[in-house]
């Protein structure tokens, strides 16, 4: 049985912890409303675009179109671009970003294809190093910026254009967390490279549009912009996911915190009292063996 100065440690070391839990509850709840309003500002944008991708993408075909549209010919080679977050403390978003980006890679290897894995993020490295530790292509560290922009997604979006280019892979998926609420944040999984057709797109294909200059060009320069914008998109539902995920996790662990100190609390009046009882006992035998 733990002694009154073990449990007296033990209490005080809970209330520290429930100390640093409730702080960080505290600044992610700070810092989910600001997230979250970026993400959620994002969507239309990114909803929009993807409707007139469609839309041009259904007047250009055959060899005009654009590499990045049409593709490479071939479904072969396949890359998972897995956006984790840097920092822990988060609950289980990390695991099971990387549960279904595993699902995913088991599947397409089940297919005969080949898998090989772009991370984005510290967090998702050593789960997917484990098992596909010669699989892991390239990996985009964002722990240098306090929170990753637009700048970083273009980053990305080049590096992935350029390896796309050099026939690296011919399909490039995206696996990023779809903030819903504080506590639900869905791993989900979109093609990135080639950009997806109309028909899994979305898009409306009802209204006349004439373009100028002709859709080719436009498409030229759109193209890159939709991989930005999707990548941007994914690192403001990983920045909202991350704090929601992490407010919900430290609210529990202080919640957690509270029940210890309160069954070590009662615990150590127990102890206490049964040594105070103890010492009454042999003050009074001592005193009537005299």
């Amino acid at each position: 049985m733990a002694s009154l100065k073990e449990l007296k440690g033990r209490i005080n070391s809970v209330k520290s912890t429930q100390k640093i839990t409730k702080a960080k509850q505290m600044v992610a709840a700070a810092k989910l409303r600001k997230a979250q309003s970026a993400a959620e500002a994002a969507r239309p944008y990114a909803e929009r675009l993807a409707k007139v991708m469609g839309s041009l993408a259904t007047k250009v075909s055959g060899d005009g179109a654009p590499k990045l549209l049409a593709g490479t010919g071939s479904d072969q080679r396949h890359l998972l671009v897995l956006v984790n977050t840097d920092k822990g403390l988060c609950g289980g978003l990390n695991a099971n970003l990387v549960k279904a980006a595993k699902a995913q890679a088991a599947q397409l290897l089940g297919q005969g294809k080949d898998v090989s894995f772009y991370l984005v993020g510290k967090k998702g490295r050593a789960p997917i190093r484990r098992d596909y530790a010669k699989n892991i292509a390239h990996q985009f560290d964002t722990s240098t910026v306090r929170t990753p922009g637009f700048a970083e997604a273009e980053q990305i979006a080049a590096e992935l254009i350029q390896l796309f280019e050099d026939g690296k892979f011919d399909v490039a998926h995206l696996v990023y967390p779809v903030f819903k609420s504080a506590l639900a944040q869905d791993p989900t999984s979109v093609q990135l490279i080639p950009v997806p057709t109309p028909e899994t797109a979305g898009a409306d294909n009802g209204a006349v549009v004439e373009y100028e200059p002709d859709e080719e060009a436009i498409l030229a320069e759109l193209l890159p912009r939709y991989v930005r914008t999707r990548l941007f998109g994914a690192l403001l539902e990983r920045e909202a996911s991350e704090q929601g995920a992490s407010m919900t996790a430290m609210d529990n662990a202080t919640r957690n915190a509270g029940e210890l100190i309160q069954k070590l609390t009662i615990q150590y009046n127990r102890s206490r009292q049964a040594a105070i009882t103890t010492e009454l006992v042999e003050i009074i035998a001592g005193a009537e063996a005299l």
